[in-house]
């Protein structure tokens, strides 16, 4: 294969440095499968990597971009032939394995999953790991056994990229939607998405008491920090938040008292090394569940040479929805 365009993270004295250059292909890392990259996307994790504002990175050099759709080149997985195509989210690509910001990758085919049936690799990518995490949220809510009969749903930073599919999935599924955002001009790009209701975020990001009043019964928060304390602290008894992001912190500045006062559940999501037959599953209900004309409504599209001024962006919250990465 020669090489091939790529966005590489470099280790410096300063912390760490980032070039677009040709990558040699014999540099790839192992896996039995090599993928043409066509399309990549952005996350707030990937505005981490790309940025070094937090050790996401944990090998140098390092390709960023932590998931892609693609067409297979060469395999040796029984699996996939040549032609195939695929996509993949997590598994540590982009922080300890070569990842999507690149014409070429190699990883396990264990990794990926075929490109579902009714999506393109662009509309793959236009829900990329943030979707395909709402979804995962969403069945997490599910799976506890709460609809819409409950009561509304809380979707905190509901513009972004997270917070946009998980609005739209639980619109479309009956849910009054309260969506939580700091851009007030973003009012009606969500409603247009389905929500109901839109809280300003000032509301949930200070401290607050240990149970407030109960609002919601169920929630979906990519914000963590005292933005997830305040949704526990008003989910109604019996109800089940979702946590899947850390955009406000890692910590969780909260009591026992909802759990043990409401019975309220705070249920963990884990997209990254998501067991291979849930992870097919979420995929199938997003290619039949989302409607795609609302995920093209929240879809940009930058070229894989623009990659990087978006770190900056996405992590001062100034990016909306979903960014498609067109590599090919």
């Amino acid at each position: 294969m020669g090489t091939f365009k790529a966005w590489v993270v470099e280790k410096t004295e300063a912390g760490q440095s980032l070039a677009f250059r040709d990558f040699d292909a014999a540099d790839l890392m192992d896996g039995d499968v090599t993928v043409r990259v066509t399309h990549s996307t952005l996350n707030y994790k990937d505005g981490l990597a790309l940025t070094g504002k937090s050790p996401v990175v944990r090998r140098f050099p390092m390709i960023p971009g932590i998931d892609f759709s693609g067409v297979v080149e060469t395999s040796d997985h029984p699996e996939y032939k040549p032609g195939d195509a695929v996509v993949l989210t997590g598994w540590g690509v982009g922080e300890t394995h070569l990842g999507a910001y690149a014409e070429r990758a190699r990883v396990k085919g264990d990794w990926l999953v075929p490109l579902p049936q009714g999506l393109t690799a662009e509309q793959a990518m236009a829900i990329g790991t943030a979707g395909y995490t709402a979804m995962l949220s969403r069945m997490a809510l599910e799976a506890h056994g709460l609809t819409p009969a409950h009561g509304p749903a809380i979707v905190t930073g509901a513009s972004g990229g997270v917070g946009s599919v998980a609005v739209a999935l639980l619109a479309r599924a009956g849910w009054h939607v309260i969506a939580s955002t700091g851009r007030a001009s973003e009012a009606g790009y969500l409603k247009d998405l389905g929500a109901a209701e839109i809280l300003d975020r000032a509301e949930l990001a200070k401290p607050g008491k240990p149970l407030g009043k109960e609002r919601w019964a169920a929630g979906i928060d990519a914000v963590g920090s005292t933005t997830l304390a305040n949704v526990l602290a008003m989910t109604r008894s019996d109800g089940a938040v979702a946590a899947c992001g850390l955009a406000q912190g890692m910590d969780l500045p909260t009591s026992v008292a909802p759990f043990i006062l409401r019975g309220v559940s705070l249920l963990g999501i884990n997209s990254v090394t998501t067991p291979q037959a849930k992870r097919r599953q979420a995929w199938a209900r997003l290619a039949g569940e989302l409607d795609l004309d609302t995920l093209a409504a929240m879809t940009t599209r930058v070229r894989l040479e623009e990659v990087g001024r978006l770190g900056e962006e996405i992590l001062a919250g100034r990016v909306r929805g979903r960014t498609v990465v067109e590599v090919g």
